[in-house]
């Protein structure tokens, strides 16, 4: 059974994560590191939505995978953005809080995909 990526919890805490990043890093005229972080948070919803387009599971898993790693550089990019005072520390908490909710949902999703069940 086939389910639209539209239709996955963690694609849409996502692509909320990745439009909050947007919007804490909007004045930074550190156009590199801006840059940088940005193409982070957007990679992740972005390889959970071309891996649900695969044609087969296995290749699904391969991009939640990858997805995984993004979020890892991106959660990366948030402790360094809150060090050298690009995003408020309580910020940085909360949205590393939530990019690590979305590491645990895709890893739950990997699960299940890889479970005889499935």
């Amino acid at each position: 059974m086939k389910i639209s990526f539209e239709q996955l919890d963690v694609w849409k805490k996502s692509c909320r994560l990745a439009v909050a990043i947007y919007d804490v890093i909007d004045n930074s005229k550190d156009y590199g590191f801006v840059g940088q972080i940005t193409r982070s948070a957007v990679s992740v919803p972005s390889n959970i939505a071309e891996g649900s387009e695969r044609q087969t599971t296995k290749e699904f898993v391969q991009f939640l995978y990858i997805a995984k790693g993004s979020n890892a550089e991106l959660r990366t990019q948030l402790y360094l953005a809150g060090k050298i005072g690009i995003i408020p520390s309580e910020m940085v908490t909360k949205l590393v809080r939530d990019a690590k909710e979305i590491s645990s949902m895709l890893q739950g999703l990997i699960n299940s995909l890889n479970s005889p069940a499935s």
